[in-house]
């Protein structure tokens, strides 16, 4: 089969931001109010507020709540606070410093680089560049600490060598501008859609058909939700969005998916695999179940009693999975940590030779293991 050309993906223009390495949006500020939603029953109030605000971190929103900054209908509770359906939760959010990416040393998987561009294997869990909630541990970060000032400045002193983006929890090659003449030959690339990429996926269900575009736009979530977009057929804002994808195998009751986006939209695979009925496995934004139990691949007779909360994780040994004994392993075992898309190859012209570049990110070892665990229970 021949792959569809010019796709593209998105781009980092200096006027957006990107709180936790996943959707663009404004960065909350001053007192902000949230209604409890009815799948939010039974959440902790620290955790409901780590998700509506995802730009702050777990240990800020306990302080803010310790300190009296939160109020669940009018009244102060504890980080522990069960929430009921339809309560109203008002936080006064605290104010952070801006910084700029520090050097820290932290290992790289470079899969190319010379003195204009370098390409690295990001791993999951990873944020690409610092924003509120996520100083430290980002791969903006580490380029620092490995190229110093031989990175672009054309994304601004928060992004440096920074050209595109993977959300956090998706891991794969991404590319770096050593200067800024790099970063506006390669900006040009996106733009013109000239870059091509191919990302893999591992999603529950079966598509009707085994390979087809997807052309569904893409828009804000209409519950207001920020860290959330939706397909808006109904939105004249809402933006175009077109996907190709092929079935690479099928499972029972999953499929591993090739996938080439024509356009760059905030989690455009993510949600054009749902909109066909196949929500990437370990999505916890877009899948009705986004946490998988050992337990359930293997069709354990009995999970009762065993719940998502509790789930255990996966034991050291597991990184040799194939000489793992997974039958003895507890049937709340966690399977996957993150949603399971990979960013498996690129393809761009080199911004001074002008040479066509191909470059491909190896499966990580969570995806390897997840294919492997397919095929043994899943065949």
């Amino acid at each position: 089969m021949t792959e569809p050309q010019d796709f593209t993906d998105e781009l980092i223009f200096p006027d957006e931001t990107d709180g936790a390495g996943d959707a663009a949006h404004e960065i909350p500020t001053g007192t902000q109010t949230v209604v409890t939603a009815l799948d939010e029953s039974g959440w902790r109030l620290d955790k409901f507020l780590v998700y509506h605000f995802p730009d702050f971190s777990r240990v800020m929103m306990r302080n803010s709540i310790t300190d009296g900054n939160v109020f669940v209908d009018g009244k102060t509770a504890k980080p522990a606070y069960k929430l009921n359906p339809g309560q109203t939760v008002t936080i006064t959010l605290p104010e952070l410093p801006r910084e700029c990416p520090h050097a820290e040393d932290i290992p790289l998987e470079i899969l190319y680089e010379d003195e204009w561009v370098a390409a690295v294997n990001k791993p999951p869990g990873m944020v690409v560049h610092p924003a509120r909630g996520h100083w430290s541990g980002t791969l903006a970060s580490a380029l620092q600490f490995r190229y110093g000032d031989d990175l672009s400045q054309s994304g601004g002193p928060q992004r440096p060598g920074i050209v595109h983006r993977l959300d956090r929890d998706t891991s794969g090659v991404i590319l770096v501008a050593r200067n800024d003449f790099s970063h506006a030959k390669l900006a040009a690339q996106f733009e013109q859609r000239l870059v091509q990429k191919q990302y893999f996926a591992v999603s529950y269900g079966r598509p009707v058909r085994d390979c087809d575009w997807i052309d569904a736009p893409i828009g804000d979530h209409s519950g207001g939700q920020r860290e959330k977009k939706m397909i808006r057929f109904d939105d004249p804002d809402a933006r175009s969005a077109r996907t190709f994808y092929e079935v690479a195998e099928h499972f029972d009751g999953f499929t591993a998916f090739r996938c080439f986006p024509k356009t760059g939209r905030t989690h455009q695979i993510r949600l054009h695999l749902t909109y066909i009925g196949c929500p990437i496995a370990g999505d916890l934004l877009y899948s009705t179940h986004p946490r998988l139990l050992l337990g359930e691949l293997r069709r354990d007779r009995s999970l009762s009693g065993i719940s998502l909360d509790s789930a255990l994780p996966l034991p050291p040994e597991a990184e040799d999975y194939e000489n793992t004994d997974w039958s003895a392993l507890p049937a709340g075992t966690l399977v996957l940590e993150r949603q399971a898309l990979h960013a498996q190859r690129i393809e761009f012209f080199h911004p001074k030779t002008g040479e066509k570049m191909q470059l491909v990110a190896p499966l990580p070892l969570d995806i390897r293991r997840f294919l492997f665990l397919l095929g043994k229970y899943r065949k």
